[in-house]
C-alpha cells in the first residue's frame, strides 16, 4: 500500500507545473510588440483594480491599503506561477461576506491567518489535482451564493452610501440584524455623502455607454474626489473620506514583509494581537476551508471565461497550486485572500493582454499608485467607494440570469438555487455552500437511482439465436452502480426463483461502480451461491472490471465466474446448466 501512496503523490505533483502560463507564452514567441500591448493593458486593469482593491478591503473591515498590498503581492505571484495567460487575480467581492465576519472577530491577524491557511488548501488541492473536480460544483449552487453574496454586499454598502451613522453590531451579528439596525440609522442620513455616492454610482453607470477606452472607475472616482474636496473645504459640508475613516489614510510605502499573526488583533481587544494557539487555529479553519473552495470555484471560472474570450487553454491543478502560493504570500506582506477576479480578466483581455506579463504589470500598477499617489487616494470619500461596490454587486448578482434559472429549471435545481441563496444571505457562505453542495449530491443520488435498475429475462435474450435453458436466466442491470442506486438495481438478484441454477449477470449497460455496488453485487452473489445457483458476469466495461480486480473477485471458486463479454457468459452457462 505504501509503494502505491508514494507513487501516485509523485505523480500528482508532477501533474503540477508552476509557471505553466508564462512558459507557454513564451515557447510561442514572445516580442515587443506583444510587451507593448501587454504593459498597456496591465495599466487598463491597475487603474480598475486601484479602488476596488481599496473598496473590497474596507468592505472585508480592514483599512484600503491591505487590499492593495493583496493586488500587488497576490497578483504579481500568481501570474508568474498560474496555470491562466491572462488570468488577473486580487481581492474580490466574492470574498467579502466571508472575510469581513472573521476581521470583526479576529481582526486583522485572523484574516491574515485565515488566507494563508487556505492557501495551504489550495496547494494541496491543486497537487492532488482537484482541479478538474471543481467543475462539477453544481450551477445552481454557484449562482444561488453568488447572488446572496451581491444582496448582502449591496446592503452593507448602504451605509457608506447614505453617510448613515449606524450602531455597531456585533461579530456574530446576521444579516437581518445588520439591515436592520441600517433601516434604524435612515434619520441620520447625510446629504453630502449621498450627492456623491449617487454622481458615482450614475457616472459608472452611464459612463460604458459613452466610451469603454477610459475606465469608468476612474471617472467617477476623480470626480467624486473632486466634488467631495470642494464640498468640504469651500462649502463647509461634512463629507467622510478614506483618510477620515482610517486615520492617516494609506501609506505611501510599499507593502513590507510582516508576520500575519503578529498583525492588529480585534478591536473589542484594542487591537493587540490574538495569541496563537491550537484553539484559535481550529476556530479558523472551517473559514480557511471556505475561502479555499470559494477561491477555487472563482479562480477556475475566470479562468475557463478567461479561455473562451482569449482562445487560450489554462491547466486548472497548476492554477490552483498558484493561487495557493499567492494566498500564503500575501498575508506575510498584509495583504488578504485572493482570488481570479473575472472582471478585472476581463478588462485585460479587452485591452489586449496575453501574457502574464500583463497581469504581472498591473501590480506594478498599483505598488506604484500606492507610492506616489496615497495621499489622493486618501481623499476618495467613502460613499464613492459604496457606489463602486453596489454597482460591483448588480455586475455579479446576474438577476437575469437567475430569473431563467427560476422559470425554466427542474424543481430540484430551483430549490437547490434558492436554500443556497437565502443560507448565504440570512446565515454564512459556510453553511450556504456546504448544504447546496450536499443538497444537489442527493438530488443527483437520487435522479440515478430512478434511472438505475434490473429486468429478468427468461428464455431469449438479444445476444442468443437460441432460447436460453429453463434452469438459467439473465439479470440485465442498467445504470450505474454506486450508494446511491445500488440496492435498488441489485435486490431482485435476491428473489430468484429456487427451480433457477445459474444466473448470467450482464453489466454491459453499468459504466461505473463504486464500492457500495460493488458490496451489493458481492452479497447478491453470496446468496445466489448459499442457494446453490451459480453466477456468471458478463460485459463487465472498464472501471467496473477494475473495481472487481482491486476488491480480487476471480473467475472460478464454485460460484463465480467472470466473462468480460455478455456472448462468453451465455455460453459458459449454457455449460454449467448442463452440468448442474
Amino acid at each position: 500500500m505504501k509503494p502505491r501512496i508514494v507513487s501516485w503523490f509523485k505523480t500528482s505533483l508532477a501533474s503540477v507545473r508552476p509557471a505553466f502560463a508564462m512558459r507557454q507564452a513564451w515557447r510561442e514567441g514572445y516580442g515587443f510588440g506583444q510587451l507593448r500591448q501587454d504593459l498597456m493593458a496591465g495599466a487598463v486593469v491597475g487603474v480598475v483594480a486601484i479602488p476596488l482593491s481599496m473598496a473590497l478591503a474596507i468592505a472585508s473591515g480592514v483599512p484600503p491599503e491591505h487590499g492593495l498590498y493583496t493586488a500587488i503581492i497576490a497578483g504579481a505571484l500568481i501570474a508568474l506561477l498560474g496555470g491562466s495567460r491572462v488570468q488577473v487575480s486580487g481581492p474580490t467581492a466574492a470574498f467579502v461576506v466571508i472575510l469581513a465576519p472573521i476581521s470583526a472577530r479576529y481582526g486583522l491577524q485572523g484574516l491574515a491567518m485565515a488566507s494563508a491557511m487556505a492557501g495551504v488548501l489550495l496547494v494541496l488541492m491543486g497537487v492532488m489535482r482537484l482541479g478538474r473536480l471543481i467543475e462539477f460544483i453544481p450551477h445552481p449552487v454557484t449562482t444561488g451564493f453568488t447572488a446572496g453574496i451581491a444582496v448582502v454586499i449591496a446592503t452593507l454598502q448602504l451605509k457608506d452610501f447614505f453617510g448613515l451613522k449606524v450602531a455597531a453590531s456585533g461579530p456574530d451579528a446576521m444579516y437581518l440584524e445588520k439591515a436592520w439596525k441600517i433601516i434604524e440609522a435612515a434619520p441620520t442620513l447625510r446629504w453630502g455623502d449621498f450627492g456623491i455616492g449617487a454622481l458615482t454610482l450614475a457616472t459608472l453607470a452611464v459612463w460604458p455607454r459613452v466610451t469603454r477606452k477610459v475606465p469608468g472607475a476612474l471617472v467617477a472616482l476623480s470626480v467624486a474626489g473632486v466634488l467631495g474636496y470642494a464640498m468640504s473645504h469651500w462649502l463647509g459640508v461634512e463629507v467622510v473620506t478614506i483618510a477620515n475613516k482610517f486615520a492617516g489614510g494609506i501609506p505611501s510605502i510599499p507593502p513590507l514583509p510582516v508576520l500575519p499573526w503578529h498583525d492588529a488583533g480585534p478591536a473589542a481587544q484594542g487591537g493587540e494581537p490574538l495569541a496563537v494557539t491550537p484553539g484559535l487555529i481550529h476556530a479558523l479553519l472551517p473559514a480557511a476551508f471556505t475561502i479555499a473552495m470559494l477561491g477555487s470555484i472563482e479562480s477556475l471560472l475566470s479562468a475557463v471565461v478567461a479561455d473562451g474570450m482569449a482562445q487560450t487553454r489554462h491547466d486548472p491543478d497548476t492554477e490552483l497550486f498558484a493561487q495557493g502560493l499567492g494566498n500564503i504570500v500575501a498575508p506575510f506582506f498584509g495583504g488578504f485572500a485572493a482570488t481570479g477576479a473575472i472582471a478585472r480578466t476581463a478588462t485585460n483581455i479587452r485591452s489586449g493582454g496575453r501574457s502574464p506579463v500583463a497581469a504581472v504589470a498591473h501590480a506594478v500598477v498599483v505598488l506604484l499608485a500606492v507610492v506616489t499617489l496615497a495621499p489622493l487616494l486618501g481623499q476618495l470619500p467613502m460613499a464613492s467607494m459604496a457606489a463602486l461596490l453596489l454597482m460591483v454587486a448588480w455586475n455579479m448578482s446576474e438577476r437575469k440570469h437567475f430569473a431563467h434559472v427560476l422559470r425554466v429549471a427542474p424543481r430540484s435545481d430551483v430549490m437547490v438555487l434558492l436554500t443556497c441563496f437565502s443560507l448565504t444571505v440570512l446565515v454564512d457562505m459556510t453553511v450556504a455552500v456546504t448544504a447546496g453542495v450536499v443538497l444537489a449530491a442527493l438530488l443527483f443520488m437520487r435522479r440515478m437511482a430512478a434511472i438505475s435498475g434490473s429486468r429478468m429475462i427468461a428464455r431469449m435474450h438479444p445476444v442468443s439465436d437460441e432460447p436460453l435453458p429453463e434452469s438459467v436466466v439473465v439479470f440485465e442491470v442498467a445504470g450505474p452502480l454506486f450508494f446511491g442506486a445500488a440496492q435498488k438495481a441489485i435486490s431482485q438478484l435476491r428473489a430468484v426463483d429456487r427451480m433457477i441454477r445459474v444466473v448470467v449477470i450482464d453489466l454491459s449497460s453499468v459504466p461505473a461502480m463504486d464500492v457500495t455496488g460493488l458490496v451489493a453485487l458481492e452479497s447478491a452473489v453470496d446468496s445466489l451461491y448459499r442457494d446453490g445457483i451459480h453466477a456468471v458476469i458478463g460485459g463487465v466495461q472498464p472501471q467496473p472490471a477494475r473495481a472487481l480486480e482491486r476488491a480480487h473477485w476471480h473467475a472460478g471458486e464454485g460460484r463465480l465466474e467472470i466473462c468480460p463479454t455478455l456472448e462468453q457468459a451465455v455460453q459458459v452457462a449454457r455449460t454449467l446448466a448442463q452440468l448442474v
